[in-house]
């Protein structure tokens, strides 16, 4: 068993004298003259028999050949630190303390004093596939993990945290399969922020198991169906799991030189199955959303979402998709959301952007009670300096809102700090 040790190779339980991978030890060089093995040759010459050995062939940065596979290795590490401010309690140690979560934020009456948070969480790992099939096509592959909001680990000596995985898809032809980002959202609006998502609170954000098939300019999916519903007069969230259709959406998406527009429909069955309560009724949404180019590098960002039933898919699911009437039926919740970020570049190396969102719910209350989320909201703006082209850090200041239908609410304020090496 070969190890590196200092600037020599040696063999485990060996002598300790310097063995070159191949060839006669005993043999000297051409040149007469006994060359040291350094770490970095020891290590090259081992990576060339072994991928000599595997069948693999190099291919630039991060890459590899298996056969009639390309696999590309990537991803990024990323420093969060964070001093956080309520003013209606504090916020439980979990998600809400590494990245904004709007339906969070306490709406109490404790004044809260600031808390500094600091993890790499939401460092990521991905690995990208594309294989030559025996009838001439490709299929791609793609596979991403993070470390962000998985249950497990603490704060006291390891911080040690189980990988989340965020996607799992492959596409053939015009099919995508396995779970992604929802075709519903438009992932070209996810403003430039150091916060996890950024315009939370009017955002569209979902990844699930779906089978979507596009053509042009357009795309259509089923994806997996869940229901999160509000018990009468309200109380802890319902996550039903009795969906018996999948969720439907239709898409256009539009490019041309002034930037991106996209338009966007979801149809969704609401199903709840429990003792005496057994109903569905019927959830939808409609989206638009454009990026639209400015002088040099700078661009606007807008997205407008609306619908009953919509709760799960936007602000991280600050409402739920219905809430369960009297009698037992089940009752959509309307929610509109909003949101928009402009980027502005001061130089080649430093650029902020400026982010508003916002989600207004039209909950009946004398269904839902009044503990429940009438309004969340949120501006934000940074400055970024990308150091190098692959390192980049920044400062980024939020102020959110979180008012409750019964009048209370409560703020959030959050400075942050990041350093982000993509790889």
């Amino acid at each position: 068993m070969w190890s590196v040790t200092g600037l020599r190779l040696k063999a485990n339980g060996g002598s300790g004298m310097r063995t070159p991978l191949s060839g006669d030890a005993k043999k000297p060089p051409a040149s007469g003259v006994h060359k040291k093995m350094t770490t970095r040759t020891a290590l090259n010459c081992f990576m060339r028999a072994a991928i000599a050995g595997a069948g693999i062939a190099a291919l630039p940065a991060h890459a590899v050949t298996v056969g009639t596979t390309d696999v590309t290795f990537g991803g990024y590490i990323k420093l969060d630190a964070m001093v956080t401010q309520t003013d209606g309690g504090q916020i439980a140690t979990g998600i809400g303390r590494e990245f904004y979560v709007p339906g969070l934020t306490p709406a109490g009456v404790s004044d809260e004093s600031a808390n500094v948070d600091m993890h790499a969480r939401q460092t990521r790992l991905f690995t990208k596939t594309s294989t030559t099939l025996d009838n001439g096509k490709t299929i791609k592959g793609y596979v991403e993990i993070d470390f962000m909001s998985t249950a497990g680990g603490d704060e006291r000596i390891t911080n040690g945290y189980s990988p989340e995985l965020r996607h799992a898809v492959m596409t053939y032809e015009n099919w995508t399969l396995g779970q992604t980002w929802s075709t519903y959202m438009d992932t070209a609006v996810l403003p430039d922020s150091l916060d996890f998502i950024g315009n939370t609170d009017g955002a569209v954000f979902v990844r699930q198991g779906l089978i979507r098939y596009s053509t042009g300019a357009f795309q259509f999916a089923v994806e997996n169906p869940q229901t999160t519903v509000t018990p009468f007069a309200g109380g802890t969230r319902i996550t039903t799991d009795d969906n018996g259709v999948p969720d439907l959406v239709a898409r256009f998406n539009h490019s041309a030189a002034w930037g991106s527009l996209t338009l966007a429909a979801l149809a969704r069955e609401l199903a709840y199955e429990a003792g005496t309560i057994n109903d569905s009724a019927l959830g939808y949404g409609v989206g638009v959303s454009a990026k639209i180019n400015l002088s040099g590098k700078d661009d606007l960002r807008l997205s407008v979402n609306h619908g009953e039933g919509l709760g799960r898919y936007v602000a991280l699911n600050a409402s739920n998709d219905a809430v369960v009437s009297a009698s037992g039926d089940l009752e959509a919740i309307g929610v509109t959301a909003l949101a928009a970020a402009c980027k502005h570049h001061w130089s080649e190396k430093w650029r902020s952007s400026l982010i508003l969102s916002q989600l207004t719910v039209d909950n009946d209350v004398a269904l839902t009670g009044t503990a429940v989320t009438k309004q969340v909201e949120s501006v934000a703006v940074n400055l970024i300096n990308q150091v190098a082209d692959k390192f980049l850090v920044g400062v980024e200041l939020r102020h959110a809102n979180h008012a409750l239908e019964s009048g209370r609410d409560g703020d959030f304020n959050r400075l942050q700090f990041s350093a982000k090496y993509d790889f």
